[in-house]
């Protein structure tokens, strides 16, 4: 079926090309008036933006953009370690906290006082115990009132008051986040000291029965606090001139915290107890319990209180004719006219033309040599190719075929390698269609994914069995890739109740059919979806296929669940948290849990990679946890591409040296892949220079 595609192709290629040439706008139609087109770049996109805030968004091209005019407080340098961005620099400690036992070391044992445990962690002998301790605190017994969700119903309003009478605590500070740490502690105050407290002791409420789950939830014996304490740079300015400062950073977790935003980054910021402001340029971040990716979380791009905060909201809403408490960000138009504090500031975005933005002068770092930076939205690869050809777009996200194509022109530069994330098939585990891992497993194997490989992506890719990046050491590598056996699908298939009759599946009378959606505007996706229905077709099953555009694609199907398999793909970070899309509890509406996964066993370990500190353990569970999805395959794993791209020659990066002079350098990727590193430093020439070899 493959090869009679590929015949199909050019024909349709042909068609495309010249549709594209009559109705793909041109460049001079959509930005008016007349620029220097050196100091313009022109980027190419499939896909429109949906919404421009961080916050809130999750497809590509608006994190494209958000990257453009907002900005974290750190991110990856060269090497793929943390460097500063809006903080200057931080540190990472710990507080630990625990109960003074009341009743004893065991049963009725006399109880160890503050005053004894304090005097004997500073008598111990084991071993760097005493060199990791910064400081110890004795904390004075209070209580907590809380509401909380009433267990004994689904009804989220009902709420239960609660609570909770601590104790003493002793609070400990330590120089470095030591998961060992209460270990060690046991050592010094017996094996049996938190083991003897019983939670229950501390917890009241009007209903008894609801005390011993309530307390096992909310009583906490011990607690790691992991701390980060971020050092704000000065003087970096919003692009309205007003002064970037911690409020901004703790208005930021807020937003993405308030349940009403729906906002698909609240797993990666739930771990955290309290955001508290030190000073103007300094924030103290506090965990709730050990969590490893902590630091990266805060590469999220930065929101302006000023403009956001509730009395902001309030008034936009006013002028609108809008209820206030019925009106949220994700209402506002902020997210239309976005302003950050990143290189480039937001000036007109024209939906399914353009995004135009223009460069930031005040930019904290020094000011881009690009002065506009155009995101054009181009619905068909070939039409990006002629435009890219033309000269009218600067660089887009060529596929293989078209680098292979025009990979021998002198005009050009063409950079690849292995990218970070995969392509695959999802599958609404809702549906009780495919609650069944077998029927999962047998549309897997009904599908040739070396066949695609090799025909539509000029095996400019590998096949993938998991969810980790391929290059990274949590990837299992032992797992071996689902075979192409069209006849063991459909053993698999009869042993799930399925059988042939007149040449098509059917279980209790009902055929087996389904829809398969993709985002319109996306050929190598198109294509991989008319395989797929085709291999299907062929083992029996009736599957229809339909493209949709994108922001409906994303509203109506993938936000709220309502489809039966699409194709898509992940493009991941290297951090091993794969908590936002396969956690069961993120499988909401707006979340990224979007085909509904839900198994207790991965959901544990998802726990532990996100609280495991030690590489080599996290390791273990990555693999154990890529086994695990492997065996469900809630998706088809179909591959992971190598990322192509194709620029201007003409395109260089531009320096100071020493002494001021201008020096002109290729563009170069780092030695993780990434070519945009020094995206602020690239120029267009007016012809193509000659670099000189040393």
């Amino acid at each position: 079926m493959v090869k009679r595609l590929l015949l199909i192709i050019p024909v349709i290629a042909f068609i495309i090309l010249l549709q594209s040439f009559f109705w793909v706008p041109t460049y001079d139609n959509q930005i008016k008036g007349s620029r220097d087109r050196l100091y313009q770049f022109i980027q190419g996109s499939i896909g429109d933006a949906s919404i421009l805030n961080p916050i809130l968004s999750a497809d590509s091209s608006s994190s494209d953009i958000n990257a453009l005019i907002f900005e974290g407080l750190l991110d990856y340098d060269e090497e793929l370690r943390h460097r500063g961005r809006l903080a200057s620099h931080w540190e990472i400690y710990e507080e630990a906290l625990f109960f003074v036992n009341i009743e004893g070391r065991f049963p009725d044992a006399t109880p160890i006082s503050a005053k004894e445990i304090v005097s004997r962690i500073d008598k111990s002998q084991i071993s760097n115990l005493k060199s990791e301790i910064r400081n110890i605190e004795v904390l004075p017994p209070r209580a907590e009132f809380i509401e909380i969700k009433d267990p004994r119903t689904k009804d989220a309003v009902k709420k239960v008051e609660v609570t909770i009478s601590l104790p003493q605590r002793i609070k400990i500070t330590l120089k470095v986040v030591d998961q060992e740490f209460f270990r060690k502690i046991e050592g010094i105050i017996g094996k049996e000291y938190f083991t003897s407290i019983r939670p229950e002791r501390y917890i009241t409420v009007s209903d008894p029965s609801l005390i011993e789950p309530l307390s096992e939830q909310l009583v906490q014996i011990t607690e790691h606090n992991p701390v980060i304490v971020f050092h704000l740079r000065k003087g970096v300015l919003f692009h309205d001139g007003h002064e970037f400062d911690a409020g901004d950073v703790k208005f930021t977790y807020e937003s993405i915290m308030d349940s009403r935003n729906l906002s698909p980054r609240v797993s990666d910021y739930e771990p955290v107890k309290s955001v508290d402001i030190i000073d103007t340029h300094t924030v103290k971040v506090t965990y709730k319990r050990l969590y490893s990716p902590a630091i990266s979380t805060w590469m999220i791009g930065m929101l302006p209180e000023h403009l956001l905060n509730r009395e902001a909201l309030v008034k936009e809403a006013r002028l609108k004719g809008i209820t206030p408490d019925k009106f949220t960000m994700r209402d506002s138009d902020f997210n239309r006219n976005p302003i950050g504090v990143g290189p480039f500031k937001f000036k007109e975005w024209k939906s399914d033309e353009y995004i135009h933005l223009a460069r930031n002068d005040t930019y904290w770092e020094g000011i881009p040599k690009y002065k506009e930076y155009i995101y054009r939205i181009i619905p068909d690869y070939l039409g990006q190719e002629m435009e890219f050809y033309a000269g009218t777009v600067d660089t887009y996200d060529a596929l293989a075929h078209q680098v292979e194509r025009l990979k021998g022109n002198l005009r050009f530069q063409n950079f690849s390698g292995l990218s970070y994330g995969y392509s695959y098939i999802g599958y609404n585990m809702r549906r009780d269609l495919f609650k069944d891992w077998r029927v999962r497993k047998a549309l897997g194997m009904a599908i040739n994914i070396d066949e695609i490989i090799k025909h539509l992506l000029y095996n400019q890719a590998e096949k993938i069995t998991g969810p980790f990046v391929k290059q990274t050491d949590y990837y299992n590598h032992n797992i071996e890739p689902l075979p192409y056996d069209p006849e063991g699908a459909l053993k698999l298939l009869e042993e799930a109740g399925w059988k042939r009759v007149n040449g098509r599946l059917e279980k209790d009378g009902k055929p087996f059919q389904f829809t398969i959606i993709t985002n319109h505007g996306n050929e190598l996706r198109k294509a991989i979806m008319i395989i797929a229905q085709n291999a299907w077709k062929r083992i029996g099953i009736d599957v229809k296929a339909d493209t949709v555009e994108w922001a409906v694609f994303l509203k109506k199907y993938i936000d709220v669940g309502n489809f039966d398999a699409v194709i898509l793909g992940w493009s991941l970070g290297i951090d091993p948290d794969l908590y936002q899309i396969w956690h069961s509890s993120q499988s909401g509406p707006f979340q990224l849990n979007f085909v509904g996964y839900n198994n207790p066993e991965a959901d544990d370990l998802i726990i532990k990679i996100r609280q495991e500190y030690n590489r080599n353990k996290q390791i273990d569970y990555c693999r154990n946890l890529h086994e695990i999805i492997y065996r469900d395959q809630p998706y088809t794993f179909l591959y992971v591409s190598k990322w192509t791209a194709l620029i201007d020659k003409k395109i260089v990066i531009m320096e100071r040296g020493p002494e001021g002079k201008e020096i002109i350098k290729p563009i170069m990727p780092t030695k993780t892949g990434n070519f945009r590193f020094y995206f602020n430093k690239w120029i267009k020439l007016a012809k193509e220079p000659v670099f000189v070899t040393q």
